[in-house]
């Protein structure tokens, strides 16, 4: 089951291990079974305190296994063979359950073990599924760290049935003692957040003593965290605010144009962004929405959606761009349950159906190409005469059998029925007709909106919703600087976000130096 490569990185894993453990697997005669079961012994082998058994009724879920003490209770679960994204997920199961130390810090760790009550988490993931590993990570983590709570991780694709009577059609699902909990990405603050419902106030009276800032950012993207290291290194007080750390990179699969990185995924990229910003005094807070921004005195105020409020000397706007949405009908009604924007989360989850891709430039087109190796078939449908995409992913795309190309049509309708997409409508805009597509599911891949709608009548945007910016990426309001794919800059790309953060920082840092502020402006910092 494991190359030899990742096999010794595993043994040196398992050293860590401090406790016994045991591995207890469901098993039937199926061929994901034996996989399974090579795969479990295989661990069982390189360690020690693994003990593999075979219990055939510890599950009704087959094939499945645990991961628990000798005489805990069952804590955590797996539904399928935790390969590809998931196998991260596995090798902490196996550590933290061995008393490997979690690495959270110990008011989250109090946090976890307060919350009363019993919760068993159940999250449907497919493999190939770079946001469910987070879900996963963090639910396991807190069923180490708390006897009240399990999780199990479920393949929905192994358990198509399950899927299907549950109606899920996009992952990751978190379902909490049978019912719907959430759906997407979540970290596990955030997760805690759902469950501790005094969290948010809590957080938002510690926010409403903070001092004042020089620079405050608001986003925590490419952008937001270049800027934030180039005000850090400045020796200035600096501080982010981000509804989720990552920004939209999160949602990116494949990433091959990052100069210097041959190639490299969203969340590896994120990761490493977090790990680089920790490493200088920038005061990072997550889960918090802007609400407004405005102008009192020298100083910018930011009000959150908690009801904080921080002030700050400049801020820099970098909440990046959101998937544009079709705005015809059925397409909210049916997000989650067959319209969906992630072809890498949610396709393994309509193997062998058919499904639609709106849009024709190179994101709809490589979300078609990818899809064609997964479901039966793809019609793409582009609003143009004619595809946008990159002539090489066009050749590509017409090569592939089970792929129709639709041009010159305008989506005018998603339909379902029991609560699920069963296809769309279109218009052929040379002819006026009308066409209906029977299909199981509609992947959306039409371009990004900018987050600013909480910026109306605040500064100036352009006729898209971008925010104008002059060469130092000062905004229309003096103290305010804009950086990434939120801002007028005419390419949408990761590398340009970070060079823009940079030069909004440098920007705010000079229009700190080159302005007087004094104590009756600011709070004692």
């Amino acid at each position: 089951m494991l190359d030899a490569n990742i096999a010794t990185q595993l043994k040196g894993y398992l050293d860590n291990i401090k406790r016994p453990i045991e591995l207890i697997a469901a098993l039937d005669d199926s061929a994901k079974a034996k996989e399974m079961r090579d795969l479990l012994q295989e661990i069982a082998d390189m360690s020690s305190q693994i003990n593999f058994t075979e219990d055939a009724d510890s599950d009704p879920r087959k094939p499945s296994f645990q991961i628990k003490q000798p005489q805990g209770d069952e804590k955590i679960r797996f539904a399928g063979i935790p390969m590809g994204h998931e196998f991260t997920s596995l090798v902490l199961a196996l550590l933290h359950t061995g008393g490997h130390p979690t690495r959270l810090d110990e008011e989250v760790i109090e946090q976890i073990k307060s919350l009363e009550g019993e919760y068993h988490f159940e999250t449907y993931i497919s493999l190939s599924c770079q946001n469910c590993p987070e879900v996963v990570q963090a639910l396991n983590v807190m069923a180490v760290h708390n006897p009240n709570i399990s999780h199990t991780m479920i393949d929905g694709a192994l358990y198509q049935e399950e899927v299907d009577n549950r109606q899920i059609m996009a992952v990751p699902t978190v379902y909490l003692n049978g019912e719907n909990f959430g759906q997407g990405r979540m970290s596990l603050p955030e997760i805690i957040a759902k469950l501790d419902t005094g969290a948010v106030k809590r957080e938002a009276e510690k926010i409403n003593q903070k001092d004042d800032f020089d620079v405050l950012i608001i986003g925590g993207g490419p952008a937001g965290a270049s800027a934030s290291i180039y005000a850090s290194r400045k020796g200035i007080r600096t501080g982010i605010v981000a509804e989720r750390f990552g920004g939209q990179v999160m949602d990116t699969m494949a990433i091959e144009n990052f100069i210097s990185v041959k190639e490299t995924e969203g969340p590896k990229l994120v990761a490493a962004l977090e790990e680089h910003v920790k490493e200088y005094e920038v005061d990072v807070m997550n889960l918090q929405r802007a609400k407004a921004l405005s102008k009192k005195d020298k100083m910018v105020e930011v009000e959150l959606e908690s009801g904080a409020v921080l002030s700050s000397k400049t801020v820099i706007l970098a909440t990046g761009a959101r998937w544009r949405e079709l705005g015809v009908p059925g397409e909210r009604e049916y997000r989650g349950h067959g319209v969906a924007y992630c072809p890498h989360c949610d396709g393994p989850l309509f193997k062998g159906k058919p499904v639609a891709v709106i849009g024709g430039g190179n994101s709809g087109v490589e979300a078609a190409i990818d899809l064609a190796g997964i479901v039966g078939h793809v019609t793409l449908i582009e609003f143009n005469g004619e595809l946008r995409a990159d002539a090489v992913l066009q050749k590509k795309l017409f090569s592939l059998d089970n792929v129709e190309v639709i041009t010159g049509a305008q989506t005018t309708e998603i339909t379902g029925s029991d609560g699920k997409v069963n296809g769309l409508i279109y218009v052929d805009r040379a002819t006026e007709q009308k066409h209906t597509v029977s299909l199981n599911a509609v992947f959306v891949q039409i371009g990004l909106l900018p987050n600013t709608d909480w910026l109306q009548d605040t500064i100036d945007l352009s006729k898209f919703g971008e925010i104008e910016i002059d060469n130092h990426g000062q905004t229309s309001l003096p103290g305010v600087f804009a950086a990434g794919d939120v801002t007028t800059i005419p390419y949408k790309q990761i590398i340009m976000a970070m060079g823009d953060g940079a030069r909004a920082a440098l920007g705010a840092f000079d229009y700190i130096i080159r302005n007087e502020f004094d104590e009756k402006d600011t709070k004692a910092a």
